[in-house]
């Protein structure tokens, strides 16, 4: 009698159960997704996630139990989804406020990321894992049969599990984003509570509140940015960001490092993929692609083209390097996120006109199709270089570091053909270096392993080389790499790696690299938190709290031995401020004599000048001398490398003019002068070196030139600042001449 009722008596169970389900799923995918932006995608953070996610529901099992024991199932469960709604809108706030938290970051990564997933998701998924209990004695509550409802209560949930998996990944995440499906999910679980009670007048009022909090938090106009970054309900707005986007596979960022010259820099999630000088992908940044440079000009001085594949696209500089000095070449790039093109052709400068093609594959899955092609004798393309650049500190592509990957790569190249690895890791430990070099070398008969300096116990990039035929890659180096540091690896120090890494080779069954490079994450959090201390010194020293500023700086040096340098340099600029030149040249010199264990320079030059600065003040000139003449040096290195920075012509003028060069100090302030006629100190700059010369006459049309400048840019008190300075040039010339 009672069979036709039952569907009807377990649909409102059944659509439940689906929904709770649903968004446990959503926000499971979700959560590695909002997780990478403070801690990279990895097997920690995706062990993290689904640990946390199954705790979360075991524990919310157990408790709905309990709960569907003692009290009203329907009841329960109006309360309960709205607990869920509002767990929704905590994290958001708690996943922006816990990475900032630098407590957490003293601890060991894996302790790390379980602390941050925890903090942030283990309360969204206990209460939602309490729903299943109390749906399931709801409808047991209808006098339905024990077995098929348990089973039908369970089977739907399956389902909404499922469903939830694959809208997500499929097509949630591509059109909403995770932070607007984090609050779509809270509408919904708000909508369900009011639905099991809908007099419940508690609920009303939070979702008057749901809403407001919804708009600040995601709308674009400037007083919700404002109001939703003081709650922590969104990233605080910061202005150097120049593009930003939501792909299927990761947040991408581009942000502008300095406007003249016009550095960018491309981030995918919390990984810095590339640097770039807009308009001059000459200047290769980094000392990789400055590697895979040097070797292919050097393999192909009197070649005209090329074929070249690379793996990985991030900021497409290299390819737009050989695009550049090899037009007409082949240049095929394997990028599986169709929105990293996208961002570098927005905002990186790569042309949408451009001859490279992109393969928007895995790089495995292309290479297999190129080797099915050639099977069936359709095609047969062959490269002389690939380049892998897939590579990060926290995760590796594992399908692209084993010997069978290593073989396909071979059977693609030319006889002549070469393969450069890009890869991160520490030499003192080396475990994925001697592992992924012990690999190569089986598939390749000559195999070489340059990076930038060592050894030393920071992780540092390698670039590692196979070939078919023996190289001279020092000597490829000399030639072609433009004064490049570097370090080849011996046959002795590539057999220390490899026997650290217990002689593996790396195959499709066996690659735990995520296990390897353990240190080099441990070291990256130690970075991290050393970039966060250094935030907190400069927000001290905004407010004038010299003693706090001082501290954190001191503080980011020990969690981040890089950061030495920088730091101990603010440090002495701030003594300086308060005028404790002795305190400000201890630090400045700590700055410099730490500058060795660095693996690249970090603006020693200003360093170098600060500290003569400070010596002049004191009267001990001979000492000043010796750091104005390293900073005069060091700033005409970095000029070789941004020739167009007025900030670097600036500061080489200063410091000749300190040493009373004003001869030498009048063309770097000219050239200021061209790069940026809107700073009215570069006029005053160039004038002031060209009076104390008796150069008045050139002095003022100097002056007189800014004048116009300002005029015409209606610019009224820089232009009113010249013309006094004009008529006390005019004077003083009228009485030289006398």
């Amino acid at each position: 009698m009672n069979r036709p009722r039952e569907p009807f008596l377990l649909f409102i169970p059944a659509v439940t159960v689906f929904i709770s389900s649903f968004c446990i799923m959503v926000l499971e995918l979700v959560a590695a997704r909002l997780i990478a932006r403070h801690l990279g995608s990895s097997l920690y953070t995706w062990t993290a996630v689904i640990g946390v996610v199954l705790l979360g529901i075991t524990v919310g099992n157990y408790l709905g139990g309990r709960i569907a024991d003692r009290y009203d199932a329907r009841k329960s469960l109006s309360v309960l989804f709205g607990l869920c709604s509002g767990a929704c809108v905590l994290t958001v706030i708690l996943n922006n406020v816990a990475g900032e938290w630098l407590w957490l970051w003293q601890f060991s990564w894996p302790v790390r990321v379980f602390g941050h997933v925890s903090l942030v998701f283990l309360l969204p998924s206990t209460l939602l894992g309490t729903i299943s209990p109390l749906v399931a004695k709801m409808a047991l509550d209808r006098g339905l049969p024990t077995g098929r409802t348990v089973g039908g209560i369970y089977a739907w949930g399956a389902a909404g599990s499922i469903a939830g998996t694959f809208a997500t990944g499929y097509y949630l995440i591509m059109v909403m984003g995770t932070i607007a499906i984090v609050w779509a999910v809270g509408g919904i679980l708000l909508v369900m509570a009011i639905l099991y009670r809908i007099r419940f007048w508690p609920l009303h009022l939070w979702m008057l509140l749901f809403v407001f909090v919804t708009i600040v938090g995601v709308s674009p106009a400037a007083w919700c940015r404002t109001v939703g970054g003081a709650l922590r309900l969104r990233e605080e707005f910061d202005p150097k960001v120049v593009y930003r986007a939501e792909s299927q596979y990761c947040l991408i960022t581009v942000k502008q490092l300095s406007e003249r010259p016009d550095r960018r820099v491309f981030i995918q999630d919390k990984f810095r993929d590339s640097d770039v000088v807009m308009g001059d992908i000459d200047n290769l940044q980094y000392f990789y692609t400055s590697t895979f440079a040097a070797i292919t000009k050097g393999l192909s001085e009197d070649r005209k083209t090329l074929s070249i594949f690379s793996i990985g696209g991030g900021g497409y500089v290299f390819p737009r390097y050989v695009e550049r000095h090899w037009p007409g070449s082949r240049i095929d790039v394997a990028e599986i996120d169709p929105g990293v093109t996208e961002a570098a052709m927005e905002a990186f400068g790569l042309s949408r006109d451009t001859t490279i093609n992109t393969i928007h594959l895995d790089a495995r899955n292309y290479l297999d199709q190129l080797l099915e092609d050639r099977r069936k004798g359709r095609s047969k393309v062959e490269y002389d270089f690939i380049y892998e650049d897939a590579f990060s500190d926290f995760a590796v592509p594992y399908q692209l570091a084993t010997k069978e990957f290593n073989e396909k790569v071979f059977k693609v190249l030319s006889d002549t053909g070469v393969y450069i690895v890009n890869m991160i890791d520490i030499y003192d430990s080396s475990k994925f270096l001697g592992a992924y070099v012990n690999t190569l070398e089986k598939t390749f008969p000559f195999v070489y392993v340059v990076s930038q300096r060592g050894p030393t116990s920071i992780r540092l990039t390698f670039s590692i080389v196979g070939s078919k035929e023996p190289l001279d890659v020092p000597g490829l180096f000399a030639a072609y790499g433009h004064d490049l540091k570097d370090w080849h690896l011996s046959s002795s120090e590539i057999a220390v790696a490899k026997k650290r890494a217990g002689n593996i080779v790396l195959t499709d069954d066996y690659v735990p690299v995520e296990n390897m490079l353990a240190p080099v994450v441990r070291q990256s959090a130690g970075e991290t938190l050393g970039w966060k201390y250094m935030d907190r010194a400069e927000d001290f020293a905004r407010q004038s709290r010299f003693k706090e500023s001082i501290k954190q700086y001191k503080m980011a040096a020990r969690a981040n031995p890089q950061l030495t340098v920088m730091a101990f340099n603010q440090i002495g600029l701030t003594y300086a401020q308060q005028g404790d030149l002795a305190s400000s040249i201890g630090a400045f010199r700590t700055a410099v004599d730490y500058e060795e264990h660095t693996a690249e320079k970090l603006d020693i030059a200003s360093i170098h000048m600060n500290l003569g600065i400070a010596l002049q003040k004191l009267d001990r000139q001979e000492e000043a001398r010796v750091h104005f003449l390293a900073a005069a040096a060091g700033f005409r290195d970095e000029l070789k490398q941004f020739p167009d920075s007025a900030e670097l012509h600036t500061r080489l003028g200063d410091t000749l003019a300190s040493l009373g060069d004003f001869k030498g100090a009048t063309e770097p302030f000219r050239r200021a002068v061209e790069l940026e006629p809107r700073v009215l100190v570069n006029y005053y700059n160039l004038g002031r070196v060209l009076e104390f010369q008796g150069l008045y006459e050139q002095a003022i049309v100097v002056a007189e030139k800014g004048v116009v400048y300002f005029q015409k840019a209606g610019q009224a008190e820089p232009a009113s600042q010249l013309r006094s300075y004009l008529s006390y040039l005019k004077s003083q010339g009228a009485q030289q001449k006398k």
